[in-house]
């Protein structure tokens, strides 16, 4: 037995809880620093550019240098915004995407843990109570800018994320249906047995609404109407530079990788693949099963990210009353169909 084995199991509770919270941060951050890394050697791609080539070999060092910009440049602060609110912003937009990683299964089992940071029976009602907070940012943002872009931008940002936060709500009601339960847990487990069993091919609708709806969530292109370079100059974060403005973007890049984790779990099976018996969870002394279920989910979601990285350099930009309509005259309904529909079709297989 070993020092560890000895202590009580709130200590043992507590260390481990550390380590996962310490590997999921640190894991996001480093798909945050070469999510850009890509993003930019993929819109280079489809440009015909080389995109970054100068700072390590294929450019993979460039996220350091950029890092390291964003220190070292002068943290200005306008005379004319509202100073509380302008420091405030930043970290508000940036906090709620590594909240929401704490609910999100991203493995099976190593050894007796779980790998999940809070396994919560009413997860993704925690998902989207923590989700909806990002908005106050960008609102707080445009307005402690004290200028008329920023504020559009902000404007505009609450309005959209309102919108898609109904219609991605509606959507995963018809998932729950379907499951019977709100653990994001129980939901990958209901995913286990063949590809067959992946929510997708169950709820497809749902799917759809619902990946659309994380592209206006993420103000990424189609729908990144609250920067708008063109129409606002880059909306509610005009006025920002140095750290403050790298904490918006990251907070972008953050909420694009827990939307796709979010997606992998409730829609690709989360961390199982019907191959190898790879669709159960990890017994104690399995650790490189376990391994292989974070890589799954960690290749699913990744794969998820680069869909709306290359989505974003082939779409054009919605016209802001498109990108209204859409959300409520045709997702909102849509899923409200999508529910009945789901919920008759269970009651008849119940009745029968």
């Amino acid at each position: 037995m070993t020092w560890f084995d000895h202590l009580s199991p709130l200590p043992q509770f507590l260390i481990f809880s550390a380590l996962k919270i310490l590997g999921v941060f640190s894991v996001l951050m480093f798909i945050v620093a070469y999510a850009v890394w890509v993003e930019r050697k993929v819109s280079a791609a489809i440009q015909d550019r080389l995109g970054p080539n100068r700072f390590g070999p294929f450019g993979l060092l460039q996220p350091i240098a950029d890092a390291v910009k964003s220190f070292l440049k002068e943290d200005f602060t306008p005379a004319h915004v509202r100073k509380v609110y302008y420091w405030l912003a930043p970290a508000i937009v940036m906090i709620p995407s590594i909240l929401v990683a704490a609910v999100i299964p991203f493995g099976s089992y190593l050894g007796r843990q779980k790998m999940v940071i809070a396994d919560l029976d009413v997860g993704i009602l925690y998902t989207f109570g923590i989700v909806s907070l990002g908005v106050y940012g960008i609102v707080l943002a445009g307005y402690a800018a004290n200028s008329k872009y920023p504020f559009l931008g902000g404007i505009r940002s609450s309005a959209q994320l309102i919108s898609y936060e109904i219609a991605m709500g509606l959507s995963v009601v018809a998932v729950f249906l379907l499951v019977g339960d709100l653990n994001l847990s129980r939901v990958v487990l209901f995913q286990s047995g063949g590809f067959t069993h992946w929510i997708i091919f169950k709820q497809p609708v749902a799917f759809v609404i619902f990946l659309v709806a994380i592209f206006a969530e993420t103000n990424r292109t189609p729908f990144d109407l609250p920067e708008a370079e063109q129409e606002l100059a880059g909306g509610y974060n005009v006025e920002y530079s140095s750290m403050k403005f790298a904490l918006f973007f990251m907070g972008e890049y953050a909420n694009m990788a827990v939307a796709a984790a979010m997606m992998a779990t409730l829609f690709l099976g989360g961390w199982t693949l019907p191959i190898a018996g790879l669709d159960q969870p990890a017994a104690p002394g399995q650790i490189g099963v376990g391994l292989l279920h974070i890589a799954i989910f960690l290749a699913k979601m990744l794969w998820v990210v680069f869909m709306m990285i290359w989505v974003r350099w082939m779409w054009p930009r919605f016209r802001y009353d498109q990108l209204m309509d859409l959300g409520w005259r045709r997702f909102i309904p849509l899923a409200l169909a999508n529910i009945v529909v789901t919920a008759a079709v269970l009651w008849m297989r119940a009745g029968s």
